[in-house]
């Protein structure tokens, strides 16, 4: 079943879309403010997010939920309809839904994403505390909350690493995959950018558990 996060403090149009919702099988999660949200959004495949929330507004709490998983599929729904509203929300959310709206409008927005994010989720892998996000080349740190960003080297490396998953690759094999050219003995390049990586990717980068040295003959990731 899929879980649905709704986050929405007027009663009437909360009562009503959990109504609709429950109707075509989406199990719903009813906050009416972002006061209390969940510590892990795992268990969730989309949230719905109304724009004015107490507390925080809506754009401040979607923000967060992205951080939290940067691909979850978020839905604003709100009555500003304004472009610069609409602009904002976007920054972040995956669809700007504006009130009053149909039902069978926002069920098929829901569709739409769902279709997305399990494509999505079949390109994710899980390495350690990191989720790569293949398709859309995100690595997101879930113990932070935050994405990790590769200089160029760095994310060829890594990427090179990742379509050779749990194979030993020796320093040659990465640097000829890499760089494109034959490696030459005594360069220190990619010893240089893995110590680099490591220090983007390792929870301790003296003792990495993501990108291995395997003795006397090169580095593995394991998937």
């Amino acid at each position: 079943m899929v879980n649905i996060l709704y986050l929405e403090d007027d009663l009437e149009i909360g009562e009503w879309i959990t109504q609709k919702l429950n109707e075509h099988n989406y199990k719903t999660s009813w906050l009416t403010s972002g006061i209390k949200l969940p510590d892990d959004l795992s268990e969730y495949d989309l949230i719905i997010l109304d724009v004015m929330l107490p507390g925080l507004d809506g754009f401040s709490i979607g923000r967060r939920l992205k951080r939290m998983d940067a691909t979850i599929p978020i839905i604003m729904l709100s009555a500003r309809s304004s472009i610069d509203d609409k602009l904002e929300g976007l920054e972040f959310a995956d669809d700007y839904l504006t009130k009053p709206f149909h039902p069978e409008e926002l069920l098929k927005r829901i569709e739409v994403q769902l279709r997305k994010y399990e494509r999505s989720r079949k390109q994710t892998l899980k390495i350690g505390h990191l989720d790569i996000y293949q398709e859309s080349q995100i690595i997101h740190d879930r113990e932070t909350g935050e994405e990790v960003m590769l200089s160029g080297k760095q994310f060829y490396i890594f990427r090179f690493f990742l379509k050779h998953l749990n194979q030993i690759l020796t320093k040659e094999q990465l640097y000829e995959g890499v760089w494109k050219e034959p490696y030459r003995d005594g360069d220190k390049s990619l010893m240089v950018h893995i110590r680099h990586l490591r220090e983007k990717l390792e929870k301790d980068p003296s003792n990495p558990q993501i990108i291995e040295t395997i003795r006397g003959i090169g580095y593995r990731v394991r998937g």
